[in-house]
Parts: structure tokens; sequence; C-alpha cells
């Protein structure tokens, strides 16, 4: 039942996009671990994220 719950969480933390952060760690890992900078910090990563969430208009007339 545990293992069930911890599959469900997973999903709800992945649908509403509260694992953002740890998928961006992993994917840096991945994919530019000889990278010369070093990943976003957490604040970082966000401030980004909502940044380009916010931009242009955001209106529907």
């Amino acid at each position: 039942m545990l293992k069930h719950l911890k599959v469900f969480w997973r999903g709800v933390r992945q649908l509403s996009g509260d694992d953002a952060y740890e998928r961006y760690l992993h994917h840096y890992a991945r994919h530019h671990a000889d990278a010369e900078t070093p990943p976003l910090s957490k604040a970082e990563f966000f401030k980004q994220w909502q940044d380009g969430q916010w931009q242009g208009v955001k209106r529907c007339c």
C-alpha cells in the first residue's frame, strides 16, 4: 500500500509542477555535467520560471 501511495504522490507532484526543480537538477546532471557554470539555485530557478510564466500579454481580449 505504501508503494502505491508513493507512486500516486509522485504523480501529483509531477502534475502540479512541485518537482520541477528536482527534474531540472536531474536534467542538468545528465546533459550539462561538463558545463563550466553551476546549476541554478532553487531561488534562481523559480524566479526564472515565474518570469517566463508572466511575460507577454496574459489576457483574453
